[in-house]
């Protein structure tokens, strides 16, 4: 159990689930992916979360608090450091434009700039239904865009298809994890489209999503989407509308980090099976 908790909060897993996203990408549009690609977007994921949960830890503590929590995080800064390494490594072999590369870096860091420790930049704090959609988008980037390595006037309609519903995909599970952050985000000043928005508002948007995830399924023979695929996506669609469901009862820290996480595992290993 210490294992697993281990590689739940220092984002391993969420790390593994961005590749298995990776993966889905290539099956859906027939395309070859380079290892090192799957291991730059691993690392990078990896990377980008721990940076980015040490940073929220250290801008909420008390500066004589620091050096205690600096100690307990000493796993999540090795980390940290491997993962830049490996990250770096795999850049250097692979085939990736650096302008996506730069692209990606600045989305991540447009995310955390809320919890840096500059009065100046607290304004931020206030973009919540932002700051969902940015790591919506952030997610479709790097699990869609970075692997095509297509300029953006050569995306034709398949890629379009997929981009848009990584996206919202990535919106409803970015909306799941916001419901249920929204107290603690209230007491840091923090915003979220959960802090922002109404309950009932934010089901309507639960469904809204759903609703296009579901329908645009529909139209898969346009995008080169066998009918096993399509039938893939759509348990999968179904799942995390259940998953959404489940969520609004009080659920504990591996219903979060490994069933709501594990939705894209899922998504990702419905859609290989379906290609069998």
């Amino acid at each position: 159990m210490k294992r697993l908790h281990f590689i739940l909060s220092h984002s391993i897993f969420i790390a593994v689930c961005a590749m298995a996203l990776t993966f889905q990408t290539a099956l859906l549009l027939k395309i070859n992916i380079n290892l090192f690609i799957y291991g730059f977007i691993f690392f990078s994921t990896l990377c980008s979360y721990n940076f980015y949960w040490i940073l929220s830890k250290l801008s909420f503590t008390s500066k004589k608090n620091i050096p205690v929590l600096l100690r307990k995080e000493t796993k999540g800064f090795l980390l940290l450091i491997i993962s830049s390494i490996g990250l770096l490594y795999c850049l250097l072999r692979s085939s990736i434009p650096l302008h996506f590369v730069i692209t990606a870096v600045l989305l991540t860091v447009l995310y955390a700039i809320p919890l840096l420790p500059i009065p100046f930049l607290w304004f931020t704090r206030k973009a919540g239904v932002l700051k969902t959609i940015l790591l919506a988008f952030t997610w479709a980037y790097v699990t869609v865009i970075i692997p095509l390595q297509k300029d953006y006037g050569l995306l034709d309609g398949a890629d379009l298809f997929i981009i848009s519903r990584r996206f919202l995909f990535m919106l409803m599970l970015c909306i799941i994890f916001d419901n249920r952050d929204k107290e603690l985000d209230k007491i840091r000043g923090l915003r979220s489209l959960a802090t922002d928005l109404k309950p009932l508002t934010l089901r309507i948007l639960i469904y809204l999503i759903f609703f296009l995830l579901f329908t645009s399924n529909f139209f898969f023979r346009n995008y080169g989407i066998t009918l096993p695929q399509s039938i893939a996506l759509q348990v999968s669609t179904i799942a995390l509308l259940a998953v959404y469901f489940y969520s609004n009862k009080k659920q504990g820290y591996l219903f979060y980090y490994f069933f709501v996480d594990g939705m894209m595992l899922f998504s990702a290993l419905a859609t290989y099976i379906a290609g069998i």
